[in-house]
């Protein structure tokens, strides 16, 4: 992999995730959660609400299904709007043009479904360029082409409700991706690329046969294939490019490690850890060596009391990624406002840092307390860190300076 100079454009470190999925769920039923949340309608309080802690990057949405609901005609009134009340607050919004969702006649296994989507990233480049704002743009095309590939593809979880079939809708899903990029960057060279997949440690039983441990490894390699093909290493005749792995954003939960067979999440807080459970520095440390690209949490949360624990896990794990001098550039809350279940929407996760009370309704925001204290005090210990670091980078070039003259 070359070793291209790559500027970090994050405004902040600590960011903010906004679920934005628009998706069919397993029932068939389109979801769209920039209204669930009502953060579309609360935008400008949603905004302000991100000042006292310092936040000034977000992950936002462009809602595919909602954007091109005739072919190749596109509505993007809403996604200006936005743009207009990120400006006005200060804030850098970086766009999902595909989260978890597309237009009813579309899948990812459609023989137009690359066509349409190129289309739209040219569309939505070009909008944006002809409103004269002056910062780049930074746009995540497809949303965990992983995961979606699997509910999608494997268990029938969403369109195209398949099963056994993840890789042709993994493949139909990068072909479109790398397309998108190409018509992102036709538009505008200056655009930049943040991926974001699922990191996941898969793993065997204590007591599996050697081949049950050497499926377990491939089932563990496989969640790096749409970055293999995003980059050419695999599946050359799509089109990929090295310099289409721009940033390498990475989804970490706390149920992202499971045994293979039989299936079984690792307890990541267990009094006594599985033998086989890998700390999150640990996984970050391996995808930046395979890929040499700079690395982002974009996204990270936990449902329920143990939320303010696991923001303190991480930021540890964090701390951990730093000092090795990996180039680690921010952190994103996802979601930072409380979400439902896809399929059963009565159902809310308690995740975010503001919950929602149906008693008082949607436009609801209680800060969680705890949470909202373990991350100042995250913000505080990371913050000394990367001036550290930082400190530490300019005296060896300095250093370095000093033995070449």
């Amino acid at each position: 992999m070359s070793n291209q100079v790559i500027e970090n454009p994050f405004r902040s470190f600590w960011m903010a995730g906004f679920e934005c999925t628009d998706q069919l769920n397993a029932f068939g039923n389109r979801v769209d959660f920039l209204h669930v949340t009502s953060h579309l309608e609360m935008l400008q309080q949603d905004y302000q609400n991100l000042e006292a802690f310092n936040i000034k990057t977000v992950r936002e949405g462009l809602r595919w299904s909602q954007v091109e609901k005739v072919p190749y005609k596109y509505d993007f009134s809403t996604f200006q709007q936005m743009l207009e009340v990120g400006r006005k607050n200060g804030i850098q919004q970086i766009w999902d043009i595909c989260h978890f969702g597309f237009p009813d006649d579309l899948s990812p296994l459609h023989p137009h479904f690359t066509r349409r989507f190129a289309a739209l990233c040219r569309a939505f480049a070009l909008f944006y360029k002809s409103l004269g704002y002056s910062e780049p743009l930074i746009v995540t095309p497809i949303n965990e082409v992983s995961f979606m590939s699997w509910l999608g593809g494997d268990v029938a979880g969403t369109s195209p409700y398949c099963h056994n079939n993840g890789w042709e809708v993994k493949y139909g899903y990068m072909r479109a991706y790398i397309a998108g990029v190409k018509a992102l960057k036709d538009v505008d060279s200056t655009i930049r690329i943040l991926t974001t997949e699922p990191l996941v440690n898969v793993v065997a039983n204590l007591d599996a046969t050697p081949s049950e441990i050497q499926d377990a490894k491939n089932n563990h390699e496989l969640q790096y294939q749409s970055l293999d093909m995003l980059c050419g290493r695999i599946c050359p005749e799509l089109g990929g490019k090295p310099e289409y792995l721009d940033m390498l954003g990475f989804n970490y939960y706390y149920n992202n490690q499971w045994i293979l067979s039989p299936h079984k999440i690792l307890g990541w807080n267990d009094e006594v850890p599985y033998p086989y459970l890998r700390q999150l520095s640990d996984l970050l440390h391996e995808a930046h060596k395979r890929y040499n690209r700079p690395v982002v949490l974009t996204e990270t949360s936990h449902p329920g009391i143990d939320r303010p624990l696991w923001i303190k896990y991480v930021v540890a794990q964090i701390l951990t990624t730093i000092r090795e001098e990996i180039p680690f550039w921010g952190i994103c809350i996802y979601p930072i406002i409380d979400r439902p279940n896809w399929d059963h929407p009565d159902k809310w996760h308690h995740s975010g840092l503001w919950d929602m009370d149906p008693a008082v309704g949607i436009k609801s925001r209680i800060l969680h307390e705890p949470s909202a204290k373990a991350v100042m005090e995250g913000q505080i210990l990371l913050s000394a860190q990367l001036r550290e670091a930082a400190n530490q980078k300019d005296f060896n070039i300095q250093k370095k300076g000093a033995v070449i003259l």
